[in-house]
């Protein structure tokens, strides 16, 4: 039997040491490989372009072209099939809203554990956003205008599922999106296939016309959809 192919990640950030040790850590299970290493945002966005990984580890402050622009243009590319992953030293709300508005996956601090920095490259090449709850409430309130400055927004008019589509099976699922769970935690409270909820998310990314998970929350949010 062909064993299944490995996962692949370009690593960015201007410490090399810190690429080593990230290096070192997602190639001890066998099942990710590295294939690309830059030092800038400019560098990374050439590799990118040429290799076109599965995940980008992509940090912030960089000399030259930081990460999120780095991201902005990576996301930005026609022929992108990557998903960048933000780790960062800084646990700030500008890098994280930037992050998301750029286009990033996912976002994790560079002292997450072994564990997690391998779940976190799992996660994001099957599609799925790298956000704690406590983060998507963050997200979620800044991207849907109750913190920000200012006078208060005018609220988008409020829609229910079937007003776009999206069918009673997947409106639940939406839900469940909102609440942070994970395609396998959402399979289980629906008593449905995983496979069958990556069907579901997909169909609902294509009904709201958004980028990820993480643009799905904030829509059902903004749209009173939960």
């Amino acid at each position: 039997m062909t064993a299944p192919a490995a996962t692949t990640i370009v690593l960015v950030d201007d410490h090399t040491v810190m690429r080593a040790g990230f290096r070192m850590i997602l190639e001890a299970g066998g099942d990710i490989d590295v294939v690309g290493e830059a030092g800038t945002g400019a560098e990374a966005v050439d590799l990118v372009s040429r290799l076109r990984p599965d995940v980008v580890f992509m940090d912030v402050q960089m000399p030259g072209m930081d990460g999120l622009e780095a991201t902005r243009r990576i996301i930005a590319d026609a022929g992108n099939t990557s998903a960048v992953v933000i780790v960062t030293t800084f646990d700030r709300d500008d890098y994280l809203f930037q992050a998301l508005e750029a286009g990033a996956s996912g976002f994790l601090l560079k002292n997450a554990g072994p564990e997690e920095l391998t779940a976190a490259v799992r996660v994001a090449a099957a599609g799925d956003a790298l956000l704690a709850p406590e983060v998507t409430r963050r997200v979620i309130s800044r991207f849907a205008g109750d913190a920000a400055p200012g006078p208060e927004p005018t609220p988008p008019a409020r829609v229910a599922g079937s007003d776009v589509g999206l069918t009673e099976r997947e409106s639940d699922v939406l839900r469940l999106l909102a609440t942070a769970l994970s395609n396998a935690e959402i399979a289980r409270e629906l008593f449905i296939g995983e496979a069958t909820v990556k069907t579901h998310v997909s169909n609902i990314l294509i009904k709201l016309a958004v980028r990820d998970r993480v643009a799905a929350v904030v829509f059902a949010h903004r749209h009173g959809l939960v």
